[in-house]
């Protein structure tokens, strides 16, 4: 009995995962994505990637000398500063970390050319699911276009239109945002911020759970993430049209912080962005149904902590494998992928949850005990 045709939906980290390794084992996969073509937008920011889940998975893809290429060497430097702008822990990296950093963009490229040049479908919006019986299931993509799969995965993220065949559960916001900010060419253009940053990664916290968090990228971008806990309305009140005006209302909330480290809002090269957040319940999960099962954010998405990319790719890997073990019996597939993967997702979402309860000086407290205790 053969392996059906996997039809996967969302085109991020987890979903190729899974299609290439569902390749190496000579079994068939299409992935419908919504984006028009793989550049079609900035792929996100930097990621480092673990040595107990995220590298595994490349190592189930069979990447690891492409994934070696693109690491960018001495981006697991730390820096935790108080407001003031007084260094508090300075963590070079010494070459031992067991997370390399790399450009979520360059990650998902080396995944795409190892696919098969028809595996993704670009322009492939889902808009609705539904079952058909018999574990059969049809999607309905935003052109009007409809297909039917015996074996369908929801790798489309948080606001996943696979996961109702399963589950009734959707995200709910945190309380917390992000405000995203860029800034170029910084060693010529913008000094300060960038010796504040340093070589690798700077953390900010502060009272009232914000803070400003933000890495040195590939070349001389520095990819800033300001954090505030306040409700979207509070957002909502803010025009983010206005790049200016938003970055300088946004920096009011940080008054009397180190030049060096506002400017990484108001000297901003981009409009600011925000990104709200958002979870499904720790321990999300569901009872089988037969023919569909999802990965990543669409199964758990969690609370931003390092894990989220990571946990994603190595579902996809978990996955894969499954499937290729059971070619004739993929209920016993999702079977085994489901029951290891639900309390995998509690133990990786729950990764650092004792930091995001810390406040002020405690949140620096806490942030350098993990990274002086923790050897990568």
């Amino acid at each position: 009995m053969n392996t059906p045709h996997v039809t996967i939906i969302g085109a991020g980290l987890g979903g190729l995962t899974l299609a290439r390794v569902l390749h190496l084992h000579g079994i068939p996969a299409t992935v419908y994505e919504a984006e028009p073509a793989p550049t079609a937008r900035t792929q996100g920011g930097m990621l480092d990637i673990h040595d107990y889940n995220g590298q595994l998975a490349i190592e189930a893809a069979g990447l690891m000398d492409e994934f070696r290429g693109i690491v960018l060497h001495g981006r697991q430097a730390m820096r935790i500063l108080a407001s003031d702008g007084t260094v508090l822990l300075d963590k070079p990296d010494d070459g031992t970390g067991g997370r390399p950093e790399v450009q979520r963009g360059d990650l998902r490229r080396i995944l795409l050319d190892s696919l098969p040049g028809d595996t993704v479908q670009w322009g492939r919006k889902a808009v609705g699911t539904r079952s058909l019986g018999d574990g059969h299931h049809e999607v309905t993509f935003a052109d009007g276009g409809t297909i039917t799969t015996s074996l369908l995965v929801g790798a489309d993220g948080a606001w996943s239109r696979v996961r109702p065949l399963l589950s009734d559960a959707t995200p709910e916001y945190t309380g917390m945002s992000y405000v995203e900010t860029y800034l170029f060419d910084v060693d010529t253009r913008h000094p300060a911020a960038a010796r504040a940053v340093g070589s690798g990664s700077m953390a900010a916290p502060a009272t009232g759970g914000k803070g400003i968090q933000a890495h040195r990228e590939k070349g001389e971008t520095i990819h800033t993430y300001v954090v505030l806990r306040e409700p979207l309305e509070w957002f909502a009140a803010i025009d983010f049209a206005d790049g200016a005006a938003a970055a300088a209302r946004i920096a009011q909330e940080f008054d009397g912080w180190a030049p060096e480290l506002t400017a990484l809002i108001t000297d901003g090269d981009v409009a600011p962005l925000l990104r709200p957040i958002f979870t499904l319940p720790l321990g999300h999960k569901w009872e089988r149904v037969p023919g569909v099962t999802l990965l990543g954010d669409a199964a758990h998405l969690l609370t931003p902590n390092g894990e989220g990319a990571n946990s994603a790719m190595y579902d996809g890997a978990e996955l894969g494998k499954a499937i290729a073990a059971h070619p004739g019996d993929i209920e016993t597939a999702l079977t085994q992928y489901e029951e290891a993967m639900f309390p995998r997702s509690v133990e990786f979402g729950s990764i650092g949850a004792e930091l995001h309860d810390l406040d002020g000086d405690d949140a620096a407290a806490g942030l350098i005990k993990l990274f002086t205790e923790n050897g990568d």
